[in-house]
Order: structure tokens, then sequence, then C-alpha cells
């Protein structure tokens, strides 16, 4: 009876040291997830910044491409007006050829100007470099979704084994709290793709 007293007694203490290793082990787990829930969010909240920035850059390109081109249009027709009147007056003649002059000076300066760095070809730059980093986003929000579904299993996992004390079911907490960690890490940095992700 005693011996059985004893051996009651070590199996609990046996039982409790358990319950409070798999209770630090879903601390982590916890810890994991508020990290991959911290990512995702901000990965989903950077591609749509991203895709607002590029949808406001590609606008006001378009409205510089639309003004180019109606300058090239109004110095094409000055300068077919010139070709058609060869007895224009001289100062006519070169007021027209000065407003021509103006409107390639202007044509130059919308195509490209470094020196605002708002000239079409530096917008075009700036446009596809935030196209990039609104897909880099989008492409790692999956990641943080797998990773969080992953890291919540492990803990429920990990919770019924306090309960009842299977040991396969921790084993697969265990899997999945390893593969919802490296999902999580890959959403930060983009180690390697994942086919059915993203």
């Amino acid at each position: 009876m005693v011996w059985d007293e004893l051996g009651r007694d070590a199996k609990d203490a046996n039982k409790g040291d358990r319950d409070k290793w798999i209770g630090v082990y879903i601390g982590i787990l916890a810890v994991l997830l508020a990290v991959c829930a911290t990512g995702g969010s901000n990965a989903a909240k950077d591609a749509m910044i991203k895709n607002i920035e590029a949808s406001n850059l590609w606008n006001f390109f378009q409205a510089k491409n639309m003004r180019r081109h109606v300058l090239r249009v109004h110095a094409d027709e000055l300068e077919l007006l010139l070709a058609a009147n060869p007895g224009m007056p001289d100062t006519a003649r070169t007021a027209i050829r000065d407003k021509v002059k103006s409107y390639k000076e202007q044509d130059k300066l919308l195509t490209s100007d470094p020196k605002t760095n708002e000239g079409l070809d530096e917008l075009w730059k700036k446009g596809k470099a935030l196209e990039s980093e609104r897909d880099l986003a989008m492409a790692k929000d999956p990641y943080f979704d797998y990773g969080q579904a992953m890291l919540q299993i492990a803990i429920v996992l990990a919770s019924i084994v306090i309960i009842t004390g299977g040991t396969m079911l921790l084993g697969i907490s265990g899997l999945l709290g390893v593969l919802g960690a490296l999902l999580t890490l890959n959403g930060f940095l983009m180690l390697w793709k994942v086919p059915f992700i993203g």
C-alpha cells in the first residue's frame, strides 16, 4: 500500500513536470503566433499601401504623358502651319518657331527630368519599384497565414496533451509548431518559394 502511494506520487510529480514543460512549450508557440500575426498584418498593410502609392504614381504618369502628347500635337500643328505658309511674315514665323522650341523643351522635361525626378522615365522606374514592393508584400502574406494556422493547431494539440496525456499528439504538435515557425521565418525573409503557397 505504501509502495502504491509512493508510485502514484512519483507519477503525479512526473506528470506535473511534463505539464509544466508543455505549458512552457505552449507559451513559446503563443509568442511565435503573435510574431507571425504581426508579420502577416504588416505584409497586408504594406501591400495595400504600395498598391495605393503605385496607383497614384501611375495616375500622375498618365497625366504627364497626356500633357506630353498634347505638346507634341501642338508642335506638329505649328510646324505644319509654317510649312503650309511659306510667305508668312518673319515676326509670325519667329513667334511660331519660338513656341515650337518651347513645346519641345517642355516635351524633353516631361520625358526625363533628373533635377525634379518627375520625368516620365523617372516615374516609370519609381512605379515599377513600387509594384515590386507591393508584389513582394503580397507574396509574403500567405506564408504568415499558413504559419498562423499551423501554430494555432500546434497550440490546441499541445493543450489536449495536457488533458489526455497523448505522446503522439505532442509529436504532431511539435511538427506543426516547427512548420509554423519556418513559414513565419520565410514570411519575413522569403528564403524559398513553396509552390502551393501564394
